[in-house]
């Protein structure tokens, strides 16, 4: 089943710039699907176009079949609460002045009166917390401390625990262990993988290291210069059929 389908997708900076030129691509329930590609190459601008905080030139995004590109914001709503993203960078995205536990209840109060959670439940908010920090496998303690008492690894796991804490149906990953040290990349990823399993989650997995797409992901697209240049399934890798931009990515794997 075809969860998200891009088609076309095309986006110009105010300064000239290219940015996305006909971006094409789908994301299938239940895969993770990687994207691949350098610094600047236009992996993030698409991110925030899924998320509809970009405008699009051109182009349409559908999810579950419906294009949602022309949407007012009432009527993204719906669509908000089942496409979440995790970023590089989970200093920037918790708030400082929250504690842990009002940052991980606060996209459930956002949509908790059209939610139908099957993987988790709500009886107070203590109990949801602890589920949440549960299932990224962090201490309940940890609930009543603020993000600057934690470390780079511990606030990264509290930011995926608030994007499936209202069970999303897809995850836009953008370079989620980008600022964390090796140990910890290497235990978020094995995190991710678990809850994409266990949640039936479906992944759009965005990075410039080719070493985590290929661990994480079923299929994986390679971006240059705002264009998609090549798409396969993961074990075609290291195919001689493969664009020269992702055999030269494969050469420093």
């Amino acid at each position: 089943m075809t969860l998200l389908t891009v088609k076309d997708l095309t986006k110009t900076f105010t300064s000239g710039k290219v940015a996305l030129n006909h971006v094409s691509f789908h994301v299938n329930k239940g895969e993770c699907l990687g994207l691949v590609g350098e610094s600047g190459c236009g992996k993030s601008t698409l991110a925030r176009c899924l998320l509809r905080v970009e405008k699009i030139d051109s182009g349409s995004i559908s999810f579950q079949g419906e294009s949602i590109e022309k949407l007012d914001e009432r009527r993204l709503h719906p669509y908000r609460k089942k496409i979440q993203i995790v970023f590089q960078n989970p200093s920037a995205t918790l708030n400082p002045k929250l504690k842990i536990k009002d940052s991980l209840i606060d996209p459930y109060e956002q949509y908790h009166d059209s939610l139908n959670l099957t993987h988790f439940s709500y009886t107070s908010k203590e109990q949801f917390v602890s589920q949440l920090l549960d299932a990224v496998e962090l201490p309940s303690e940890l609930a009543n401390r603020y993000p600057h008492e934690l470390s780079g690894g511990q606030k990264q796991r509290v930011t995926i625990a608030r994007a499936i804490s209202i069970e999303p149906e897809l995850i836009v990953l953008d370079e989620p262990t980008a600022s964390l040290d090796v140990i910890s990349q290497k235990a978020v990823l094995t995190l991710l993988t678990e809850l994409r399993e266990t949640l039936n989650l479906s992944y759009l997995f965005i990075s410039h290291d080719l070493a985590a797409v290929s661990q994480m992901s079923q299929r994986i697209i390679v971006m240059k210069s705002g264009e998609i240049v090549d798409q396969f399934d993961e074990e075609q890798m290291f195919s001689q059929k493969r664009h020269s931009y992702t055999k030269e990515l494969v050469s420093i794997f």
